[in-house]
This record gives C-alpha cells, structure tokens and sequence, in this order.
C-alpha cells in the first residue's frame, strides 16, 4: 500500500492550516486546524475495510517542563506518542479523505460528532487527557485535532498518518474509543498498512 497527501510532502513541515497550534501577535494560539488531504492505493484483495491514525511519537514526557519561559525542553528528554486522530471502519470504497472535510477549526470541549466518510466512526484523541482541569477546553476531544507541540520544546516533531486496511467491515469497540484501542483491535485484521509523515514546530529556532 502507498498513502499520500496533497496538503504536504512527506517528510517536511505540516502547513499551519492543518495544524492545532500557530504562532500569533499576542504569542501562541489555535490556528485553522483543518485535516490534511491524505489519499491511498494498492489496497490488498479482500479489503473490507480502513483504520486511520495519526501520531506524535516525539510528545514530552514531563508535563511540568511545557510552555514555560524559564526553560527549554531537551531534544533527548525521553519521548511519548501523542495521538491526534482516530477513525475506524472506513469503507472500503473509500481511498481518499479531503482536505477539511473532517475538521475545520478548534471546538472548545471537542468536536462531539465530527464529519467522516458515510459508515466510519472516529474516537477521542490524546487532547482529552491533555485539556483535564481546564474549564475553558475540557471535554471529550473526537476526530482530528492537529499539531500544537510546546513552542518551548527543540526537538523537531513528526506527525505520522497510518493508514491499515483491515479484513473486517466493522471493529468491536465501544463509541469512546481511543487510538490505543484501535491498535489492539486491529490485531489479526491487517492485510496492508501505509505510512506517510510531516514535521512541525513551534520553537522559534526550529520553525525559522
């Protein structure tokens, strides 16, 4: 299987349109937050249907450290996946998702039924954790929320969309599922899996 995106090129920076978090006048802030293009093809014989994720490999893993002015958060700080999307049972039909067409900008408290291909479901992404104890923002955060790494973090992060076709049309798990699940259920059911990714900073001597 090959995946590919028309909003960025594999292995370079993730435009701000499909990012969480920007740089602004008064600082950092949201920024437009759309989904990006993403489209695949040699899809294996007897494909029923599709899981999509995308992931932060390079989240910090010392919560205290972020988004502080005092401090710069070390390249070689031990690391965590961050998960920004999850979407199962997927058509098989379906091989392209449109740039937007699943998010187009911040919800406070989270999107609670985001757009999708007719038939798909998506679960809750790592900013539910994240936002816990903010009365502005807390919630169930569900389908796409983008990039928004620590503007004091100098490690350059990558966002990975994984694509599996899987040999089931639908997976058991419940409405509030999360991207760990989804890994554990695909289990057994992967008959191809596709891999494309784009950086993004906002620490201002990685960004430029």
């Amino acid at each position: 299987m090959r995946i590919h995106s028309n909003s960025f090129e594999h292995g370079k920076p993730l435009p701000a349109e499909f990012a969480a978090g920007q740089a602004t006048a008064e600082g950092f802030g949201f920024a437009a937050n759309r989904n990006p293009h993403l489209a695949w093809d040699g899809v294996p014989a007897g494909t029923r249907s599709f899981a999509l994720l995308c992931i932060d490999p390079d989240a910090p893993t010392v919560p205290e450290m972020v988004d502080r002015d005092d401090v710069q958060i070390p390249v070689d700080q031990v690391r965590g996946d961050f998960f920004h999307w999850a979407m199962i049972d997927i058509p098989a039909a379906v091989t392209e998702i449109a740039a937007g067409s699943c998010s187009d900008g911040v919800t406070a408290h989270g999107k609670q039924n985001p757009a999708g291909p007719a038939g798909s479901r998506q679960g809750i992404n790592d900013y539910t954790g994240w936002f816990v104890g903010n009365p502005d923002l807390a919630g169930d955060w569900y389908g796409y929320d983008g990039a928004f790494p620590p503007p004091n973090d100098l490690r350059l992060h990558r966002y990975f969309f994984r694509v599996f076709a899987l040999d089931v049309e639908r997976l058991d798990l419940d409405a509030r599922f999360t991207a760990g699940e989804v890994l554990h259920a695909i289990q057994g059911h992967v008959l191809g899996q596709a891999t494309t990714y784009a950086t993004y900073a906002l620490n201002p001597a990685l960004a430029g």
